[in-house]
């Protein structure tokens, strides 16, 4: 296993499989965006209650679970590097944080736009909506702490630190529908229970999911290639690499 992961920890090799891996990811987002936006938003039926506004959630929902899922994977890539000093970790990390903030952002106003013809208010200080909005804030906090040190391994530490204790922040976010009284609904399904909607709703709501989430996997990918070119420029399998590619 311990040689699984400092191979895995290679910028060679990590740059090597990820360029077999990223076209993969490209496909899967483009078919799965494809199909899921068309779905979601002609074939499948209005909501009694809402209405064609409904259709919020086709981009809503799987933005708000990326935005999360986002943070954990980057605060469990600072982890790594704080304690196996793996680079290729902190470098995930670093490209990871700017697609979280805009994810994150996407989820809140996307959730704004939905509260207005169903809440009769775009905002509202409500558990879940507090709970994103630190999340936001975080985000930002971790970017900001990478660029206000000299030193690039300290505002790597520093900004792995704050990713480590702001992850107490996901579970809140996750039940505070259960924990607190709030206007923002309950999970719209999950993997434990059957769907409240019909197929003919939460199944193009699944396929905009694996479109996010392959997105996110093809970008991180590419722009973690494009980290580990300029931190190892200096290296002789990089200068070879940019030799072949001009």
């Amino acid at each position: 296993m311990w040689a699984f992961i400092h191979k895995f920890g290679s910028p060679k090799w990590f740059y090597a499989i990820s360029a077999r891996l990223e076209p993969w990811c490209w496909a899967l987002a483009a078919l799965a965006l494809g199909v899921g936006t068309l779905w979601g938003l002609a074939v499948a039926p209005a909501d009694y209650q809402q209405g064609e506004s409904f259709r919020i959630i086709y981009v809503h929902v799987p933005a708000a679970l990326l935005a999360q899922s986002i943070f954990v994977a980057m605060a469990l890539s600072g982890l790594v590097f704080m304690v196996w000093k793996i680079k290729v970790a902190d470098m995930a990390a670093t490209v990871m944080a700017p697609f979280g903030a805009m994810m994150t952002f996407a989820a809140l106003f996307s959730g704004a736009v939905w509260g207005i013809p169903t809440w009769g208010t775009w905002w509202e200080w409500d558990a879940r909506l507090t709970s994103m909005l630190i999340l936001l804030f975080l985000y930002l906090g971790v970017i900001a702490l990478r660029g206000a040190f000299a030193r690039r391994d300290s505002g790597a530490r520093a900004a792995s630190l704050l990713a480590l204790v702001g992850v107490i922040n996901i579970p809140i976010i996750k039940y505070s529908v259960e924990w607190w009284y709030t206007l923002h609904q309950s999970a719209t399904f999950t993997l434990t229970s059957r769907p409240a909607m019909p197929a003919s709703m939460w199944l193009p709501l699944l396929i905009m999911l694996v479109g996010f989430y392959s997105f996110f996997t093809a970008l991180t990918l590419a722009r973690t290639r494009s980290e580990i070119v300029k931190r190892e420029g200096d290296k002789r399998w990089v200068r070879a690499l940019v030799d072949k590619e001009l």
